[in-house]
């Protein structure tokens, strides 16, 4: 079960911090803007790193979703949080991120101001099984199969449609 009890920043439309929160009251349905980083991974062929998230997550249990994934923590920048977050999940050290934009995505639970990223990686990510359920590389073929069929979060299909201009 993830830590309730960490501190993320309260942001502004702008990213601005303006205070903080504890996780418990970011995930509660009050929807206080806080950040996360995403970061797509494609291999040199093209493909897309996806990770599966674990069950015992409170948000998205069991689908597929952005190669990594998480909240920035309060006192950390955006950049460290990146780095942080690819380094825990997939034991990537050493990687070239490229800043696709930064939006805001609404849940039934959360409401969060995602800073998307992506990267070139030639190499074989290792998910931590303390973080991640697993991962592998699809295709794009294989990602418009199962689009729409609660295979992926939410967030994934919207950065997918909106970043990478796919039409499903």
């Amino acid at each position: 079960m993830d830590n309730q009890q960490e501190r993320f920043p309260v942001v502004d439309i702008n990213g601005h911090v303006i205070g903080s929160i504890l996780r418990g009251q970011a995930h509660d349905g009050t929807k206080i803007l806080h950040p996360v980083v995403h970061l797509h991974v494609f291999n040199p062929q093209g493909e897309l790193f996806l990770q599966q998230r674990p069950a015992w997550k409170d948000i998205q249990p069991n689908r597929w979703d952005t190669a990594t994934g998480g909240h920035v923590d309060y006192g950390e920048t955006v950049e460290e949080a990146l780095y942080r977050e690819v380094r825990e999940e997939l034991g990537i050290n050493e990687f070239t991120p490229v800043f696709l934009g930064k939006y805001v995505f609404e849940g039934k639970r959360e409401r969060e101001l995602v800073y998307v990223y992506k990267t070139v990686y030639d190499g074989l990510p290792c998910p931590n099984p303390e973080e991640l359920a697993g991962g592998r590389f699809w295709s794009h073929d294989e990602i418009m199969e199962n689009y729409h069929k609660n295979v992926f979060t939410p967030n994934f299909e919207d950065e997918y449609k909106t970043f990478f201009c796919i039409q499903p």
